[in-house]
């Protein structure tokens, strides 16, 4: 038993690498485009002979779509633990407290008041930077609200009812702005607002990647600061931990995983609330050095498994991403709040 409690924080990380990497491999090899094994092989192994058809799908949808949902689901795992650790609540991440709701009124702002210039999929350089902005300083904005919340709200639950006024609150405002935008500009924000990992093309992927890479680089060297904020803001002084400055750099960096994930694939609800908890239960440790990276090799996972349930009804066109998340979300949430009850 003893050599299980200290295995497990290598066996459970190895593990969710495994199924990441098998959940992975099914995004590249089935869609809603048959296409045998070997051919899709032969494609990545840059063989010429296979059609032309087959190759753009899997090099230039696929492929895409399968790192951007991996480092997608990654990094918004990762700024749900670092919320959760932030504010001491298991309820936090980046959709409850209505940070997906600032982002995605940030972007709302962009797309709709330039009247449907900014088409989803069809965004230049600077159109991403200019929806990319919207939606850091509206995710800021809301993280600012709440930290200023939290300092006179000690309830748990009062913090998580704030974040959900807030939610309707932008929610209110985005409507506005479809009632007065163009039907273009509402046809552009509906599509994006379904939430795709398809809308990183294989051109900005690299950018995507590189920024994202960087932030969870960045994360895990918080670790020991997270560890220590578990013992309480005066042991973590204690121990030279600056928890003011560690505190505002947690803030930024779930602020910009937010505001990165939601402007490229739209408002991707509950993997950060959802994912921390999985990785919990399967380690029983709130040690941030096995915590960390085991949060983010199964928020991975779980995004790679989400996308591959949308491709499932082929012909039948595919199941928007926001009506699948949920689904995982929904019950972690009630778990929660049933184990508080309990104890």
């Amino acid at each position: 038993m003893k050599k299980w409690h200290s295995r497990k924080f290598y066996i459970v990380p190895l593990l969710a690498l495994l199924v990441m990497g098998a959940a992975f491999v099914c995004n590249l090899f089935f869609g809603a485009v048959d296409i045998p094994v070997s051919d899709v092989v032969a494609i990545l192994c840059g063989d010429d002979a296979s059609p032309v058809s087959w190759r753009l799908i899997v090099l230039d949808a696929r492929l895409p779509q399968a790192v951007t949902a991996m480092l997608s689901g990654m990094s918004l795992a990762t700024a749900g633990i670092l919320l959760q650790t932030l504010f001491g609540n298991p309820l936090a991440g980046p959709e409850v407290f209505g940070i997906n709701s600032g982002a995605g009124l940030g972007v709302a702002v962009v797309m709709l008041l330039m009247q449907g210039s900014f088409m989803a999929g069809s965004l230049t350089l600077g159109g991403y930077a200019a929806v990319l902005a919207g939606a850091f300083l509206g995710a800021l904005l809301v993280i600012a609200i709440i930290l200023a919340l939290s300092t006179w709200v000690r309830s748990n639950i009062s913090l998580l009812i704030a974040g959900l006024a807030i939610s309707y609150l932008t929610s209110a405002v985005i409507a506005l702005l479809n009632y007065f935008s163009t039907a273009e500009g509402v046809h552009s924000y509906l599509i994006w607002g379904m939430g795709s990992f398809s809308g990183v093309s294989r051109g900005m992927l690299p950018v995507y990647s590189l920024i994202l890479l960087l932030i969870l680089c960045v994360a895990l060297l918080m670790a020991k600061p997270l560890n220590a904020l578990l013992l309480g803001d005066a042991y973590a002084a204690n121990l030279g931990v600056r928890t003011k400055r560690v505190r505002g750099l947690l803030l930024v960096l779930s602020g910009l995983i937010t505001a990165v994930v939601t402007a490229f694939c739209g408002p991707i609800a509950f993997i950060g609330l959802a994912v921390p908890h999985f990785a919990r239960l399967a380690l029983k440790s709130g040690n941030h050095l096995f915590l960390l990276p085991t949060t983010m090799l199964l928020g991975g996972a779980v995004a790679l498994l989400c996308n591959f349930v949308c491709q499932l009804p082929g012909d039948n066109g595919l199941i928007p991403l926001g009506a699948v998340t949920p689904l995982i979300g929904a019950p972690v949430i009630l778990y929660v709040v049933l184990k508080e009850k309990g104890t």
